[in-house]
């Protein structure tokens, strides 16, 4: 037995890394597979046919089956079940819910290739990029590709449209994020905004194009919203100081409160200090929005403008919008680190944000927006619930917090 496992590890040493992951990942599928046709079988497993027999029992193997995963391109037999009862119409059927019938790449290839749209890859090269990626020939042609963009289209046109009658958010992040595809008549930015539902949940709300810093461009997006149902806006929106959004927002939803990003505040700062003192400025404004009171807050501000009373650029950018930057005090405590800077899009948007280099080719608007909408897609599916969700019903009943504490009428 010490031999066979020795001569296996051996074998192993002399493949490629990639081939070992492939490999691991196959007999992974596999198992989960069997896993779930195991499942199935032992939920059929007391049905019986006229005869008293076992209705449900195995049928051997359907034909190997080829899709594309980021680790290579998996080969894998679903099982197969006979059912033996005279009535067709009740006769069950295994359909793999990891393995759907029509399955071809795995959600993960969904995923990358509106990337790859996004970075400048041409349809006619996704299949040699595709290949390089997963170390082997893909079979997906220029029409294929074509073919998915289209059915994005018309899930974006859908959801773009949709009925928001029944929404209400609590929480609100905006911002404007570049891509390297310049969009058709000049507008080279799309505009994100992304919400927290009163039972926690983070979902996309909008996605438009347009010019980060113009109010028109978002009083589009806005208008597009209310005009959809969404009649109230949230208690508080968080983005950057530089957003057309904030005139925007107080035309169409003036009564929602807001909040200045601090991740963009203390770049902008920074940015106008000498690199000699940017570490300790850039503590001293941590100090700021780290404060546990309000008050300690405004200490710390104070303290920061005489400290660097001689860089006045840097104290004015600093001090402008100040009683916005603190608007986050008067939610509760638990929810600071989340509405204090829109780090839901920055992270959302992470790997593929480019703010200066821009592709020689032009998308299209449908074509750029589609392929953000699939990519905020996935990145929604993995994002999780707010941190302390239970206390979003009480902001949304319009009780008051003090300094992040429930305040005792």
């Amino acid at each position: 037995m010490g031999d066979f496992i020795r001569e296996s590890f051996h074998s192993l040493w002399q493949m490629p890394l990639n081939e070992i992951i492939k490999e691991g990942a196959q007999r992974l599928i596999e198992m989960a597979v069997v896993a779930e046709f195991e499942a199935f079988l032992e939920a059929h497993a007391p049905l019986r046919d006229e005869r008293g027999r076992a209705a449900v029992v195995r049928n051997g193997h359907n034909p190997e089956r080829e899709f594309v995963t980021s680790a290579g391109v998996m080969k894998v037999k679903v099982p197969r079940v006979r059912d033996r009862r005279a009535d067709r119409s009740a006769r069950a059927v295994f359909r793999s819910a990891l393995l759907p019938p029509y399955l071809r790449r795995s959600r993960d290839m969904n995923d990358l290739i509106p990337y790859l749209y996004l970075k400048g890859i041409s349809t006619s090269a996704f299949e040699q990029v595709l290949g390089h990626i997963v170390g082997e020939k893909v079979e997906l042609s220029p029409t294929t590709v074509v073919r998915l963009k289209e059915k994005w289209e018309q899930e974006y046109s859908v959801w773009a449209q949709r009925d928001l009658r029944d929404k209400r958010y609590i929480y609100w992040w905006a911002d404007g994020v570049y891509f390297n595809v310049r969009l058709e008549g000049g507008r080279n930015c799309i505009l994100v905004i992304i919400g927290v539902t009163e039972d926690g949940r983070k979902e996309l709300v909008a996605i438009g194009d347009g010019m980060r810093e113009s109010e028109l461009s978002w009083l589009e997006v806005l208008l597009d919203l209310k005009e959809r149902g969404l009649e109230v806006g949230p208690f508080l929106a968080t983005g950057d100081g530089a957003l057309g959004f904030w005139n925007a927002l107080c035309k169409v939803y003036p009564d929602v409160r807001q909040q200045r990003c601090w991740v963009h505040k203390t770049a902008n700062v920074l940015d106008k200090l000498p690199k000699s003192v940017q570490r300790e400025a850039k503590h001293l404004i941590h100090q700021i929005y780290l404060a546990a009171s309000k008050e300690e807050a405004l200490e710390a501000f104070s303290h920061f403008e005489e400290q660097y009373a001689r860089f006045e650029k840097a104290v004015n950018c600093l001090l402008k919008d100040k009683e916005e930057t603190l608007a986050f005090y008067d939610f509760p405590r638990e929810h600071w680190k989340h509405i204090r800077s829109s780090n839901p899009i920055e992270s959302a948007f992470s790997t593929v944000r480019l703010r200066t280099y821009k592709t020689k080719g032009c998308g299209t608007r449908e074509a750029t927006l589609t392929m953000v909408f699939k990519l905020a897609q996935a990145a929604e599916n993995g994002w999780q619930k707010l941190h302390c969700h239970d206390l979003l019903p009480l902001v949304a009943s319009g009780v008051k917090f003090v300094n992040g504490v429930l305040h005792a009428a």
